[in-house]
């Protein structure tokens, strides 16, 4: 009985440990294949470059192909959220040719709350909706803010952990454009997901 307890802590354990295969291999020099995922649309925002996306109601990944994007993990009750949704916003709204294709990602949220977050900052962007956190799992996360750049061949060349600076921003959106790898690196402020 006791083995069996034992094994069953472990198992919880390893099934909760966050998955750092997206941080290691940016670390390793061979960055891999962004996490596939297929959400309901929250707010479609402005979608130039990704045509066919959102007709029906639902963004995957695959319909991102050929397009560099940032994917932004975030959420209305995290209070660091509230500090780099600013410059998402304006960094969108000032590049109107968007070169890399900015794509939200709303967790564990309620949706009333989450759109209002959007109008409040002015987010034109599109955002899809995950009520678990079954796309930041994939993706390695442990909190919110966190944002992946990813390539137009569909590679996670860069990771931001925390509220994003424009440095960072400007570098990963880079890297997208590129599609040439950055470390994962820390920002600001997180909170974790429950």
């Amino acid at each position: 009985m006791p083995a069996t307890f034992v094994a069953l802590i472990a198992y919880g354990v390893i099934a909760r440990a966050p998955n750092d295969s997206i941080d290691a291999s940016l670390a390793s020099g061979h960055p891999r294949r962004a996490p596939a995922f297929d959400l309901s649309v929250l707010e479609r925002g402005e979608a130039s470059g990704a045509s066919g996306a959102f007709t029906d109601g639902r963004l995957a990944l695959r319909e991102l192909r050929g397009h560099p994007f940032l994917l932004n993990l975030w959420a209305s009750w995290c209070e660091p959220c509230h500090l780099d949704m600013p410059l998402l916003a304006r960094t969108w709204a000032a590049d109107r040719r968007h070169r890399v294709l900015f794509v939200g990602v709303d967790q564990q949220d309620v949706s009333t709350d989450a759109r209002a977050f959007l109008a409040h900052f002015r987010v034109r962007y599109p955002t899809i909706r995950d009520p678990g956190d079954d796309t930041a799992r994939a993706y390695g996360a442990t909190g919110v803010p966190e944002t992946f750049f990813v390539s137009a061949s569909g590679r996670v060349v860069a990771h931001v952990i925390g509220a994003i600076d424009a440095e960072q921003l400007s570098a990963g959106m880079r890297a997208a454009r590129l599609g040439r790898q950055v470390a994962a690196v820390r920002g600001g402020a997180r909170e974790d997901l429950p």
